[in-house]
């Protein structure tokens, strides 16, 4: 969040870490976007891989200790949350989250979040307020800072996008290409119905992809962002691979089966998106490791499927017919 021109406050400077204002010493300001960016730097902590944080024109990070993972994320109004249902605090937390997850899909650390937000003009600062507290909520509980971004206002819905940064964990970040045929499909989780609420509520599975990529070799992993047949297609799209799911496997959620809406859980397992479990392929070997141990705490691996040599399949009571790899799109004409 952008800081005017020149000296803004008194700062606290401990070496090697990042810089913080002093509340005490900032001066009065009227209500613009300059107010918030400074209740914002009173309320950001140190972090020892931000050396200027926000305030000034760009923020100074240290990326000299690993590969860094980059992704951002944008949310509207209407398209990805209703704000008079939701409330800010959740839709805050939500456009933290989603990039959250991303870093999760490549079983990476996430460090440090930039904030931009398009505010609507009446009632704007105390939506702001809400809105960075629901992505503190989030960041906090995944050690990162939010460092900075930019504060607009306008006459249209609240827009609210986040560029993350992360570090690569062990060797190498784990891609969607990789997978190979023979390999199990496995998930992280229950599918299906996350418009009841998980959409907004759900945690990153970052703690369970380091430890899985800490314990055993990923050969791929992706997301459920758009739904699980689509982001399975994109990891058969960049392995070169297809892909054959099993129908009675799949894990369905409650709140899957609650909706009556002429689909069926399954369906809603496979289609629906914003679920942010995590799809991953390992070798059969390790897939059967994981089934016996079930070495992540809270939550319970499943083997869904295979990869196969070509094709989206689902296989059901015994037969296999193509899988549409369907799931939500953005339409841009």
């Amino acid at each position: 969040m952008r800081g005017p021109t020149g000296p803004v406050a008194d700062f606290r400077i401990v070496p090697g870490m990042s810089i913080a204002p002093n509340p005490d010493a900032l001066p009065p300001t009227p209500p613009s976007e300059f107010a918030f960016i400074n209740w914002v730097r009173g309320r950001t902590p140190q972090h020892p891989g931000v050396l200027v944080g926000p305030g000034d024109d760009t923020a100074v990070v240290d990326l000299t200790a690993a590969p860094t993972l980059v992704t951002t994320d944008m949310l509207l109004e209407g398209s990805c949350f209703v704000l008079a249902e939701a409330g800010p605090r959740r839709v805050g937390r939500k456009a933290m989250a989603v990039n959250l997850s991303d870093i999760a899909a490549m079983a990476g650390e996430p460090f440090a979040a930039v904030v931009s937000v398009g505010l609507p003009r009446k009632g704007g600062r105390a939506l702001a307020e809400e809105l960075y507290l629901g992505l503190r909520e989030v960041a906090d509980a995944f050690q990162t800072v939010i460092i900075g971004g930019d504060t607009n206002s306008w006459d249209g819905p609240l827009a609210i996008s986040v560029t993350l940064l992360g570090r690569v964990v062990g060797e190498r970040a784990v891609c969607r290409r990789g997978a190979e045929v023979g390999d199990w499909v496995m998930v992280t989780g229950p599918l299906g119905g996350s418009l009841l609420g998980k959409h907004l509520d759900f945690t990153p599975r970052i703690h369970e992809a380091m430890k899985l990529h800490l314990s055993v070799p990923l050969h791929a992993m992706i997301d459920v962002s758009d739904g699980l047949a689509a982001d399975l297609h994109h990891i058969c799209e960049e392995s070169g691979c297809g892909a054959v799911l099993r129908a009675e496997a799949i894990p369905i959620s409650d709140d899957a089966r609650k909706l009556q809406d002429g689909r069926s859980p399954l369906e809603h397992a496979l289609g629906d998106g914003e679920d942010f479990e995590l799809v991953f392929a390992v070798a059969a070997s390790v897939g059967r490791r994981l089934l016996e141990e079930q070495p992540i705490p809270n939550i319970r691996l499943h083997h869904i499927g295979e990869f196969v040599e070509k094709g989206l399949w689902l296989e059901e009571n015994g037969q296999r017919r193509p899988l549409e790899p369907t799931g939500y799109v953005h339409l841009i004409e």
